[in-house]
Parts: structure tokens; C-alpha cells; sequence
């Protein structure tokens, strides 16, 4: 159920360039699909700008020129959008294009029937998009999804924070983050913001902490024996209570969401804290979620999840995932097209622009601006290893789970060795 990918099919990000073929035109939008009346029912998580008013422009866009063809999108919030989704799988009328971020819960959609597998009328056009990209909605080796944005989960700082508490450079170590969260207290700076009341944001650091304490060869061994009761993955809960001990969080983040205007990201873009660990997206929610609407500009930096001391992970593994785009099981024709349009090079390169997305078509990632953008990319591109989100990367429940169980943790309501068991009781029900 992860996603382990060499370093050789993520360098690709780094250096996809100008020899990259173009997405083809889609012509009158009539080949493969019928020009009966049409209504693809699209359902997306970009809420907010800048990918909002994109995606719709994009749409109204596809319906000029495709007359026949209506476009009916809904914008939702992450977690009004798994409510839902839930809802339409649960009552098994899935939307016909809808965002999914692959593994365990479009492998679940995929047995119970409810997506389409859209392997052939996407052979002319996937040679285009990363190979990293495509793996987690490839199911069986059919493909049932597209991904629009790949990225990777790190640490996001002030500069100006740094400076103040006499921080130099970026810690590449455990220890040293624990030094920086201590040097950031005592200048009065929130070290690290948090959104704990959405759960997901919290699940970074022990996934993270699990890789780099025992290497991606124990999250996989994990999902293949359905047990999280091992050395590792307690040993990851006691280093992240080592840090919640600490206090670093800003006040109130256990009832804090990561979006809203008092939330994880609005605490970074109104320099309330000096760090948050998040993906490639945090530059731009920042940005939306601000007093300012502008974010910190070349104030913010990046850097990678620290290496934890004898640990026997990477600190070259990346952690992270994409958005991606899945087909419902009875869309109409058109839907694949409209798909196919998302991923035209140069509708990859404007979402690019905006700096909310990490292209998957390879050329577009010419388009990517944002500085701190590009060093995701880099970053990425030098990856020895991948490991998708584990609220994705496992089944549905598990994943919920593991968000709910790092949440007590933070709370301090479970301890390290009774939240493996937790999660353990729910995968081995899987």
C-alpha cells in the first residue's frame, strides 16, 4: 500500500525540461465522446485562491468550447469534501470527476466497483506525466486517476524568526530542531504552528519520525503484517512527545484548523510562529488564510524533516503525495477529455504559476516561479526514497486512525505504546 519510488523515477521533477512533448490540442472536444447534452458533476478541495478561481475559469472554458458539455463544480473543504465523498460512496453514486489523493481509499473505491478504470483512453497522453506522479492511482496496473500536483511534506520557517533567535542555518538534525525550538522560546516566538483540531497536520511528524528512525522498509512492513506494535513506531510516538513537552505549538492549537482564519496556516503567513511542517501548498494558504493576503514572501524558507540521530531512515526519504483527479464509475464520455485538458501543458504551467502546484506534466515544470517551490522540486529530485501519506497510503480506517491516534498523543490523553495498539486493533480488522 505505499508508495516506494526510486530516486531515479523522482529525479524527473528536478530536471523534465524543454525536451518534454506538449499535451496535444483536444480538438472539438468530439473524439470518443458523444455530443449528446453532458454534465460532468466535478468535485475539488481548492476552496480557496489560487487554485479557485482557476479551476472554474478552466471549466467555463471547457464548456465554450464544448457546447454540449456542462461542468457543475463544487469547491470543498478537505474535510467537508471526505464527508461527502463518503456520503456519495456509502449511497454508491460517486461524483464523476473528484479529487482523491490514490492509495488505500481509491483501492477501496476500486473493489467496491465505484470508479473507472480509464487505462486506455489515457495511453496517447500519461507518457507526459511523471512516472512518481501516477502510482498512487494506479491500482492492479490500471489506472484510474490522474494527478495534477506532486510534493513533498517539510519544514516551512520564517527567516526573520531565525534571525532574531540567532539561528544561523536550518536544523539537519533532531536534536537540533529540539536546540531551535529552545532558542525560538526564548525570544518569545512560537516555534512551531499547529492545526490540531483538523488531526492530519499532527500525523506528519510521526510518519516522518517512523521513516527516519527505521527506514521505509518498516512503514511497508507495517501495511504488509497490519501491525504498528514494533520498536519503531513506538520509538517514533516517544520522540514526538519529546516535542510536544516542549511546548513549541501556538496557543490554542489543539482547537486550532489548519485553513481558517485563526489556524495553522493564517498563525505562519501573520508571523505568529516561526515554523509548520506542511506540503508544497503551505507558501499559498499562508498567503489566502493572512490578515495581509500576501504571505512573507522571501521571508519564508524550506527545509527537509531532520535526520533522527542512529536512526536507519534517509534523510534524502521524502514523505508527501499529490492531488490528483479520479473518474466515477458513471461519468459521461466526455469526462476523460475534460481530464485530459486539466493536464494540457499549458494549463499545468498557469496552475503552476500560482504556486499552489507542483506540475506533473513534465512540460510545465518550467512554469513553476515560487522559489520555494523549486526547492521542493529539488528536493525531491535528489529523493533516495517515497513514502505517501499514511492516512492515504493504508486503508480508509486505518488511516483515520492514525490521525485520531496522533491526536491523542499530542493531547496527551495516549501514550506511545497504547496508540500502536490502537491502530494496530483497526488494520488487522482490514
Amino acid at each position: 500500500m505505499t508508495s516506494h519510488l526510486s530516486r531515479r523515477s523522482l529525479l524527473g521533477l528536478a530536471g523534465a525540461g524543454a525536451g518534454a512533448l506538449l499535451l496535444g490540442a483536444c480538438g472539438d472536444g468530439d473524439s470518443g465522446a458523444s455530443a449528446n447534452p453532458q454534465k460532468i458533476r466535478w468535485w475539488h478541495v481548492q476552496d480557496a485562491e489560487p487554485m479557485l478561481s482557476v479551476w472554474a475559469d478552466l471549466a467555463r472554458q471547457y464548456e465554450n468550447e464544448h457546447t454540449h458539455v456542462t461542468v457543475e463544480v463544487q469547491p470543498l473543504e478537505v474535510e467537508a469534501f471526505k464527508t461527502k465523498l463518503n456520503g456519495a460512496v456509502e449511497a454508491a453514486m460517486p461524483p464523476d470527476l473528484f479529487q482523491s489523493w490514490g492509495g488505500g481509499a481509491l483501492q477501496q473505491q476500486v473493489e467496491a466497483g465505484l470508479v473507472k478504470d480509464i487505462t486506455s483512453e489515457v495511453q496517447g497522453w500519461i507518457g507526459q506525466l511523471l512516472p512518481a506522479s501516477l502510482q498512487p492511482y494506479t491500482v492492479n496496473d490500471k489506472i484510474y486517476g490522474i494527478p495534477f500536483d506532486i510534493g513533498m511534506v517539510g519544514f516551512w520557517y520564517n527567516r526573520d524568526h531565525f534571525a532574531k533567535a540567532n539561528i544561523e542555518t536550518p536544523p539537519k538534525t533532531w536534536g537540533e530542531l529540539l536546540e531551535v525550538v529552545n532558542k525560538l522560546k526564548a525570544v518569545n516566538i512560537a516555534p512551531i504552528a499547529l492545526g490540531g483540531k483538523d488531526k492530519w497536520p499532527g500525523h506528519y511528524y510521526w510518519a516522518y519520525l517512523a521513516m527516519r528512525i527505521g527506514g521505509l522498509e518498516a512503514l511497508q512492513r507495517a501495511a504488509e503484517d497490519r501491525n504498528f506494535d514494533t520498536p519503531v513506531f513506538i520509538a517514533a510516538g516517544e520522540r514526538l512527545r519529546e516535542l510536544v513537552d516542549m511546548q513549541p505549538f501556538q496557543k490554542g492549537y489543539l482547537r486550532a484548523e489548519y485553513g481558517s482564519e485563526t489556524g495553522q496556516a493564517a498563525t505562519m503567513g501573520n508571523e505568529e510562529a516561526a515554523m509548520e511542517l506542511m506540503g508544497q501548498w503551505a507558501p499559498s494558504v499562508q498567503a489566502s488564510s493572512s490578515t495581509s493576503k500576501r504571505g512573507l514572501g522571501d521571508r519564508l524558507a524550506f527545509f527537509p524533516f531532520p535526520a533522527v540521530e542512529d536512526g536507519k531512515g534517509s534523510a534524502t526519504d521524502a514523505f508527501g503525495g499529490g492531488n490528483g483527479f479520479v473518474v466515477g464509475r458513471d461519468a459521461p464520455p466526455a469526462t476523460v477529455e475534460f481530464l485530459r485538458t486539466l493536464l494540457q501543458a499549458r494549463n499545468q504551467r498557469r496552475a503552476a504559476q500560482t504556486g499552489a502546484v507542483l506540475p506533473t506534466n513534465q512540460a510545465a515544470v518550467g512554469g513553476i516561479k515560487d522559489l520555494n517551490n523549486q526547492v521542493v522540486a529539488a528536493n525531491l529530485g535528489i529523493a533516495t526514497g517515497f513514502q505517501l501519506y499514511l492516512d492515504q497510503a493504508y486503508p480508509p480506517a486505518v488511516g483515520q486512525q492514525v490521525n485520531e491516534s496522533v491526536a491523542q498523543l499530542i493531547a496527551g490523553t495516549k501514550r506511545p505504546d497504547q496508540i500502536v495498539k490502537d491502530i494496530t486493533r483497526v488494520a488487522k480488522k482490514q
